[in-house]
């Protein structure tokens, strides 16, 4: 059976991080789930597969921070008899999904990046691990994060070019998906925290409508704004984890009826932060969408905005701060200096300063609500530029941020590249709730790629 899968997955190729990349590791989640549903592959071979890539990739990549080969493959072969006994358990049955070490696994650490959390041991799933498993999922390990999911980078490396960064805080959830080392992976977005990996790495990012996906087995970051993400080299395979992470039989996405009303916003960074590649990239996706037939207008995004993006950081901050109440007040000597300032900054605002950022950000949201009658998506930047050289800085938040505090679904796509070579996506954002009508679009727009 395996060798019957290898021949066939073989004449299968997409397009890595180092080339043309062959065999059952580069199949796409929804092709792997229904390959091993029908008995063309098994679980085992194909989380093998990606473990022989992980181990070929890794000293490179090191996108890991918990890795057992042992016991990856003992749940796969677990899928294999269950799939034998009573068919597949689920739409991701023996499929491999990688998890920010962020979210809790009852069967391994979660260590958040940080020393304070070394050796750290949950005794329950977090509910979107538990959802996934449900599933039928195999869960191989902990991808690498940044520090409590903040802006002090770790060790792993872009997969296009390890002298740059692969984007923070869900480093390893994106550079493993681009390299091919599970078709699917959780991160977490507090600011740009998803959107800017996948940029950087060139996969598709998704960070649904805040809350969308339950936070259970979370550590929060900033509790009004921290979303579960997604990572996926496509956007069929978003939508499948995202159904399986809201508990709802998978929908194939439907093709639109006509062409997307889109939505060109430039926003309040656009001046300032856009790079050249990065206004090619939008602007180039949009003319291919109009010569598609879709129909474009400018969207402005007016005063209001603008004072809300100034005041990220009193959200951000505040809600840290006392967040890692317990963390200051016990271990605060091992917190990054970059983590420490946030505390600082979080410590010195006022309640009343706090309450005011939030109700501006309500404002906003209702304002956008409003800004997307008659629209289905806006395309925006989704990073200022290529990934820059450098593990040090993991990127600017800032084309990312603003749709993060209104709460509004945004995805990235793979849609360029830049002067070097490197991914350069391109952010589409939908209305509240609209996740579906998002997901649609993007697919729409990445046929027209």
């Amino acid at each position: 059976m395996a060798s019957k899968a290898k021949s066939k997955s073989a004449a299968r190729a997409k397009s890595g991080a180092r080339g043309v990349v062959h065999g059952l590791h580069a199949l796409s989640a929804a092709s792997a789930a229904q390959a091993i549903a029908k008995g063309e592959i098994t679980s085992e071979a194909l989380v093998r597969a990606c473990l022989d890539r992980i181990a070929e990739r890794e000293p490179d990549v090191r996108a890991w921070v918990h890795l057992d080969p042992d016991h990856a493959l003992a749940q796969a072969r677990a899928c294999d008899a269950e799939l034998q006994r009573n068919g597949p358990r689920g739409a991701l049955h023996g499929v491999p999904v990688a998890v920010k070490d962020v979210i809790d696994t009852a069967d391994m650490p979660t260590q958040m990046g940080s020393p304070i959390f070394d050796g750290w041991q949950p005794k329950v799933d977090a509910a979107c691990v538990a959802l996934v498993r449900k599933a039928g999922a195999v869960i191989p390990g902990k991808t690498v994060t940044c520090e409590l999911a903040g802006i002090a980078p770790r060790e792993t490396t872009n997969p296009h070019d390890p002298t740059r960064t692969p984007g923070g805080s869900s480093s390893g959830s994106g550079a493993a998906v681009a390299d091919f080392h599970a078709p699917l992976a959780f991160g977490t977005q507090t600011g740009g925290s998803v959107l800017r990996p996948a940029s950087f790495c060139g996969v598709v990012g998704y960070k649904p409508t805040y809350n969308m996906i339950n936070r259970a087995g979370l550590k929060f970051a900033a509790e009004s704004l921290d979303t579960v993400g997604l990572f996926a080299r496509s956007v069929e395979d978003v939508a499948l984890l995202a159904d399986v992470c809201i508990d709802r039989p998978p929908q194939a996405l439907r093709a639109l009826a006509q062409p997307p009303r889109i939505g060109l916003c430039r926003n309040v960074m656009w001046e300032a932060n856009a790079s050249a590649e990065t206004r090619a990239a939008v602007e180039g996706a949009v003319e291919r969408a109009k010569a598609a037939g879709a129909q474009v207008r400018d969207v402005v995004l007016d005063t209001p905005f603008a004072e809300l993006f100034a005041l990220r950081g009193t959200i951000n901050d505040y809600e840290r701060a006392c967040g890692l109440a317990w963390e200051w007040a016990h271990h605060r000597d091992k917190l990054s200096p970059q983590m420490v300032k946030t505390v600082e900054q979080g410590l010195a605002v006022s309640h009343a300063q706090y309450q005011h950022a939030l109700r501006l950000a309500e404002q906003c949201r209702l304002r956008l609500d409003a800004m997307m009658n008659g629209l289905d998506v806006l395309v925006t930047p989704a990073a200022d530029g290529e990934a820059p050289i450098g593990l040090q800085y993991a990127g600017n938040p800032a084309f990312q941020a603003l749709w993060t505090m209104l709460h509004v679904p945004a995805i990235t796509l793979p849609l360029a590249k830049g002067p070097n070579g490197m991914p350069v996506g391109v952010q589409l954002v939908g209305a509240r709730w609209a996740d579906r009508g998002l997901l649609e679009a993007a697919h729409w727009m990445m046929g027209l790629a």
